[in-house]
C-alpha cells in the first residue's frame, strides 16, 4: 500500500508536534513537510507535492482558508483536509474554497486518522455538515434528485467529492466547458449554489455516502 505524504500546517508548533507523532505512528503514513502558515503551506506544498495538506484554518498572515485555492494550485494533486475549532462557519467557507473535508481539534486521534485515510482515497469527510441555504426535507430532496440525468448525477457526486471542473472532466471524458454547464443546470434544477450546499444535498439524497469513524482496525 502506498505511503500517504502529509503536509502539516499549523500556527502552534506543540499541536504540529502531537499530530507528528499521531501520523508517524501509523503504517503507511507520513509527514514530509510542515508549516507555521498559509503562505509556507503553499510554498512546501509545491516543493514537496504532498497526497495531503491538513491544515488549520486560523493562522497568522494568509489564513488557512485563503490558501486553499492557493495550494491547489500550486500542488493540483493535493487534497486538503481543514482543522478547525469554529466548526460550521469554517467548514462551509473550507468547502466553498476547494477543501476535501474538515475535522475539529477536539476529535479523537483514531478520528483524525479515518479522515486522513478517507480524503486520501479521494472521498469527502466531513464530522457534521452545516445547514446552508434553503431547508430542503428529505422527501423534497429525492424527488429533486430524481429529476437529474445519469450524466447530472455523476457530475454531482465527483464535484461534492471535492473535484475541481477539470478533474470532473478528465474523470467523465468531457470537456470542461461541458462539465461548467453541467453544474449550471444543477444549479438551477436544485436551486444550490455553492459547493456546501452541493454538498449536503449529495449526503441527504445518498448520492454522497459520508464516512462515519469506524473502530480502528487491527494494525491500523
Amino acid at each position: 500500500m502506498a505511503t500517504i505524504r502529509i503536509l502539516l500546517a499549523d500556527d502552534h508548533a506543540v499541536l504540529r508536534a502531537g499530530l507528528r507523532a499521531l501520523i508517524h505512528s501509523q503504517p503507511g503514513m507520513e509527514v514530509v513537510a510542515e508549516a507555521a502558515d498559509g503562505a509556507e503551506a503553499v510554498r512546501k506544498a509545491g516543493e514537496t507535492a504532498p497526497d495531503l495538506a491538513l491544515m488549520d484554518v486560523t493562522m497568522p498572515g494568509m489564513s488557512g482558508i485563503a490558501a486553499i485555492e492557493q495550494l491547489r494550485q500550486a500542488s493540483p494533486r493535493t487534497r486538503v483536509l481543514v482543522l478547525t475549532v469554529h466548526g460550521d462557519a469554517d467548514a462551509r467557507a473550507a468547502l466553498e474554497a476547494g477543501a476535501s473535508g474538515y475535522v475539529t481539534k477536539d476529535m479523537e486521534g483514531p478520528e483524525i486518522l479515518n479522515a486522513i485515510r478517507a480524503v486520501s482515497r479521494g472521498r469527502t469527510f466531513v464530522a457534521h455538515l452545516p445547514r446552508v441555504g434553503r431547508s430542503q426535507s428529505a422527501g423534497a430532496g429525492d424527488a429533486a434528485a430524481k429529476r437529474l440525468s445519469e450524466r447530472e448525477r455523476q457530475v454531482l457526486e465527483l464535484v461534492a467529492r471535492g473535484h475541481t471542473n477539470r478533474e470532473v472532466a478528465e474523470r467523465l471524458a468531457l470537456s470542461v466547458k461541458t462539465v461548467e454547464t453541467y453544474r449550471a443546470r444543477l444549479s438551477d434544477k436544485l436551486g444550490l449554489r455553492s459547493r456546501a450546499e452541493l454538498v449536503r444535498f449529495a449526503a441527504e439524497t445518498g448520492l454522497l455516502v459520508l464516512p462515519r469513524t469506524p473502530p480502528p482496525q487491527p494494525g491500523s
